[in-house]
């Protein structure tokens, strides 16, 4: 039956996009950071006919689904995780699907389900407008897709989560049957054959485009919901069910075809404003005036803890020079060939971590990378908050900064361009630096243990202080965040030997106590466990479990069966 399955498949895609066996779907199996299993099959559908044909095939053959866009996601969430499921999985590839159509002057966008943040970025620049995220995940080649389905957060204070009420999805019913939803407020046909090869060659017109009322194609009450800073509960987390519908939150339980989503305009000046600071209380008191008090709220306010510079002045230093001399569209590539190298180390038995010794090296004979004011400012303050402010909102943090600083415990200075965009970049490759480490460190690390946490918006003391008994056990503890959010970013690179499942379990416990929402935006994956407001949706969205089994350490097995 599965020969049959793959025959098929390659009829329908080309033999040329059908991988099989373990090297041929190592790149699609192994998530960026965690993940890794046994695939029947990876697929590269070229259209969304194709991929709807694709989807026909799998269903049935009775096999598992794992949709996948970019396969940058920290939590594991796009690949399989282990065994224990019941079926062959085949995952569907979506990247050759990348085409993004203006709608309304390209005030709202329609983005094929492989487009990514930075093909998106690109397209909308000379207009003047830019997508949900334009930073961060974006740097690794994140699909604007993926982010939907994870409700992502990004980094910009105004926008929220990822989110939109107008998407193309295939969903199988409770009966097995795969249907073809479109609420893309696109009129394109009655028939799924029809409505996809319409959408594939863009045949389609303004006039077919509606605008439904009180339909949302992003997050906009989020701008007033957080500034409310005396909340007992979080701005944002991926549990909320505000955020819940359809494709968006839907972490790959149904096919997600198109999405449709709303862009923002360029600010037409922008300036970074740098912080420094001894005390944590400081920085709180400045994000909860800034929040309560500004008329205009900042683009982004960016936390990061001197140990976290460092760690990516260090680690991440050839990602930085590489996004800075070849942009960031080139990254999924280097990736992409970086992954194959280490399939071939790895075949030949050298291990997978070659690559990253030999770029480690590398970027140690090259010159320092950052301006000598952020160095200095790592080596005087702990704790550091990068506020980049556009028009209005320029002058009110200059005055505001300069009314408070300097002061017993910190200062600031106003970046440079040159020592803006340096101190964002250097901020967004601590994910990859901690990657890094743990791949050059494998005798004296045993894992990286991630927790993606979003405090209440009422929280005072927001700087987490571990007990001794617990920070013993790690070699490296790493803090950053999308601050005014309150969404810290927690990873802990963990002593060779120690048990990193025991230890998440112990840090989980002293969050639980704070009434803190984990994950925040990163989504369960396959490392958290969904809650059941989340579990509920996955089963309303999925109830065969065909798509994405297991995410949220949920069921693997066909109609949500538990394992004997």
């Amino acid at each position: 039956m599965t020969g049959t399955l793959i025959h098929q498949l390659q009829d329908i895609v080309g033999r040329r996009y059908v991988h099989t066996g373990a090297r041929g779907t190592r790149r699609f199996r192994r998530g960026y950071r965690y993940g890794d299993g046994e695939v029947l099959a990876a697929v590269e559908p070229g259209t969304l006919v194709e991929q709807w044909r694709v989807l026909e095939a799998c269903i049935a053959a009775d096999v598992a689904i794992i949709f996948q866009a970019a396969n940058t996601g920290l939590t594991g969430g796009s690949t399989p995780f282990g065994d224990g499921y019941d079926r062959p999985i085949v995952i569907v590839s979506t990247l050759r699907n990348t085409r993004i159509d203006l709608l309304d002057h390209g005030r709202q966008v329609l983005c094929m389900p492989g487009a990514t943040l930075d093909q998106l970025e690109k397209r909308l620049k000379p207009l003047g407008r830019e997508p949900h995220s334009v930073i961060g995940s974006s740097c690794i080649g994140a699909s604007v897709t993926g982010g939907i389905c994870n409700n992502s957060g990004g980094s910009l204070v105004q926008r929220g989560p990822a989110y939109t009420e107008l998407s193309m999805f295939a969903q199988v019913d409770a009966e097995g049957r795969l249907h073809l939803v479109n609420h893309l407020g696109v009129r394109l046909g009655s028939n799924p054959l029809e409505m996809l090869n319409r959408l594939d060659k863009g045949d389609y017109t303004p006039a077919d485009v509606d605008f439904p009322q009180g339909v949302q194609a992003s997050d906009i009450e989020y701008k007033d919901h957080v500034r409310d800073i005396h909340a007992s509960t979080p701005a944002r987390f991926n549990a909320d069910p505000r955020r819940h519908y359809e494709a968006s939150g839907s972490a790959g339980k149904i096919g997600v075809f198109a999405v449709r989503l709303d862009t923002f305009a360029v600010a037409g000046e922008e300036k970074v404003f740098y912080i420094g600071s001894r005390d944590p209380a400081e920085l709180e008191a400045i994000r909860r005036h800034i929040l309560a008090h500004f008329q205009n709220l900042p683009i982004a306010g960016e936390y990061m803890h001197s140990d976290a510079f460092r760690a990516a002045q260090i680690w991440g230093k050839d990602l930085y020079m590489f996004i800075r001399i070849f942009g960031t569209l080139n990254v999924p590539r280097a990736f992409a060939a970086k992954n194959w190298f280490d399939g071939l180390t790895e075949r030949f038995g050298l291990g997978k971590t070659i690559s990253d010794h030999l770029l480690q090296f590398a970027s140690r004979l090259l010159p320092e990378h950052l301006p000598k004011r952020l160095v200095d400012y790592r080596d005087s303050y702990p704790h550091h908050l990068m506020i980049r402010a556009g028009d209005a909102c320029i002058a009110e943090t200059r005055n505001y900064l300069a009314s408070i600083f300097p002061s017993a415990t910190g200062s600031f200075i106003e970046c440079n361009e040159i020592e803006g965009k340096a101190a964002f970049l250097n901020r967004f490759t601590v994910g990859s630096a901690v990657v890094r480490y743990r791949a050059v460190h494998r005798r004296t690390v045993e894992d990286i243990v991630a927790l993606d946490v979003a405090l209440p918006r009422d929280t005072l003391d927001w700087f987490e202080t571990l007990p001794r008994a617990i920070s013993d056990k790690m070699m490296l503890k790493i803090y950053v965040g999308h601050f005014l959010c309150h969404v810290m970013h927690q990873e802990y690179l963990v002593k060779k030997g120690v048990d990193c499942a025991a230890l998440e379990h112990e840090l989980c416990a002293l969050l639980d106590a704070r009434n803190a929402e984990y994950p925040a935006e990163h989504n369960v994956g396959h490392l958290y466990e969904a809650k059941p407001a989340l579990r509920e949706f996955y089963r309303t969205l999925d109830p065969t479990n065909t798509f994405n089994p297991g995410i949220g350490k949920t069921s693997k097995c066909r109609h949500w069966h538990e394992p004997p």
